[in-house]
């Protein structure tokens, strides 16, 4: 059994023993913990008021009991959105003004794990500081439960996906008419989560008359691996063929991670979902751009084309969102297909940018492959490289540094060292003793070699 604790959440596999899975007595410790930083926040307030959705993962319902009930024992008022995306959960705290809220998903992760991902007031996810004094409480289970004549009241309220929808719709760059108009045939798959809710709603309120299903039924049953990657898309690329369909969308469990089929039954590219979402949106909102080091630099060109600067932020949502919010940038993601659109809300988010690539096809005129083929090509290369727990990884990280002084390093999340048209990123894991190295390039030939040089050099250092 596993069990992570990280500042953006808790995420395990359910069962086993206390502290060694995603169980009941860890649960209840963790949504205390988080209780109990919500009451630091707002100290004046009488009555705090959180949202708990969840993903159709088949553990789900059951975590919802035990979630939804801790918070009621800590004297705060639950608003219980049922199935619902993350997004959803996280416009939804802002909407109804929520003291925060937990969304219980673990992504991408197969059916046997499950997570508390923790929101603040701002439906956002925790900073650092906020996360580790989540951790601190559990750890010391330095927290209060209510007396009998404060515990929470828990209501239920599934009209969310509605709310979002409609915010969705009311956006000016997203273009109905013009998707209307376009007629096009959209199939999807929604790996039986709640994407199976939001999305067919979606394409109807956009005006898509013509949607292929598949694996749409919202019972936690995953039919293949959940990671929306090319590997396991061939189902949905094969539906995108035999129905003559115009484009496929797939997303993860929590619909926050959206990929791309063309027409031809080829891949858009995941990392090229906010590429693409990005030269729309520029072309119409000139800004700066931001995403993570690990994302490909064609954001970077797209973002250049149209005479604005693009930054590169740590790894993880909070980092591109603290940093799209210093370089006010109007759109931003990372390059798993998470897409963030400020003007919407500050957080990944499938369904806009769902509604966003549809407007742009629209009105671009173009097949979803020929739409690609204007993008620059580059091809990353991921790699892991095991350096056991004896090792330090700064003192390699500062070996690369010395090696390659001459270019441009950014050392916010391990170290990228840039070159004309490549990069390499080196990071250590927070859960495992490897290194990820992360190389992009012009071919993935070049690509793969770019890796494998590093590698190499990190191996010589190790022996020396």
């Amino acid at each position: 059994m596993t069990l992570i604790k990280s500042i953006s959440g808790i995420r395990g596999t359910i069962g086993g023993k206390p502290g060694e899975g995603m169980n009941p007595l860890d649960l209840v410790k963790f949504t205390s913990a988080f209780s109990q930083w919500l009451k630091m926040q707002t100290d004046d307030k009488k009555e705090l008021k959180v949202v708990v959705g969840r993903d159709a993962r088949i553990s789900g319902e059951m975590l919802n009991r035990i979630v939804t009930a801790t918070f009621s024992a800590m004297g705060i008022n639950v608003v219980d959105i049922g199935l619902a995306t993350t997004p959803t959960c996280e416009i939804a705290v802002q909407e109804l003004e929520a003291d925060g809220g937990i969304i219980l998903t673990a992504s991408h992760n197969p059916k046997q794990w499950n997570a508390l991902k923790l929101l603040n007031n701002k439906g956002e996810f925790l900073s650092d500081k906020d996360g580790k004094k989540v951790l601190e409480f559990a750890e010391n289970q330095d927290f209060n439960f209510a007396e009998i004549d404060n515990i929470g009241e828990i209501i239920k309220d599934d009209t969310f996906t509605k709310t979002h929808i409609d915010k969705i719709l009311a956006l000016e760059l997203v273009d109905t008419e013009a998707i209307k108009k376009a007629n096009f045939k959209v199939a999807i798959d929604c790996v039986n989560s709640v994407g199976g809710i939001s999305i067919p709603e979606l394409l109807e309120a956009l005006g898509v008359r013509q949607v292929e299903e598949l694996y749409c039924n919202p019972n936690g049953i995953f039919p293949h691996n959940p990671e929306p990657l090319p590997e396991n898309l061939s189902e949905l690329s094969n539906l995108v063929i035999e129905k003559k369909a115009d484009i496929g969308f797939v997303v993860d469990p929590d619909v926050d991670r959206l990929a791309i089929i063309n027409e031809d039954g080829t891949m858009f590219g995941e990392e090229y979902t906010i590429v693409a979402i990005a030269d729309y949106v520029l072309n119409k909102t000139k800004s700066n751009t931001v995403s993570n080091l690990s994302s490909t630099r064609a954001l970077m060109d797209i973002t250049e084309k149209y005479g604005k600067q693009y930054f590169a932020s740590a790894v993880g949502e909070v980092n591109v969102v603290n940093s799209m919010k210093k370089h006010n940038a109007k759109i931003g993601g990372e390059g798993n297909g998470g897409v963030i659109y400020p003007e919407l809300h500050y957080g990944r988010d499938a369904l806009v940018g769902i509604a966003l690539f549809l407007s742009h096809l629209a009105k671009s005129e173009k097949k979803c492959s020929e739409l690609r083929k204007t993008y620059p090509n580059y091809y990353i290369s991921k790699n892991k490289l095991e350096i056991g727990n004896k090792f330090d990884a700064e003192t390699i990280f500062n070996h690369l540094k010395k090696k390659y002084s001459e270019n441009k390093i950014i050392d916010i999340d391990g170290i990228r060292i840039d070159f004309e048209k490549e990069w390499v990123q080196i990071r250590k894991s927070n859960t495992e003793p490897i290194l990820r190295i992360y190389a992009e390039s012009t071919s993935a030939k070049k690509a793969d070699e770019l890796a494998q040089k590093i590698i190499e050099e990190i191996k010589l250092n190790l022996e020396n």
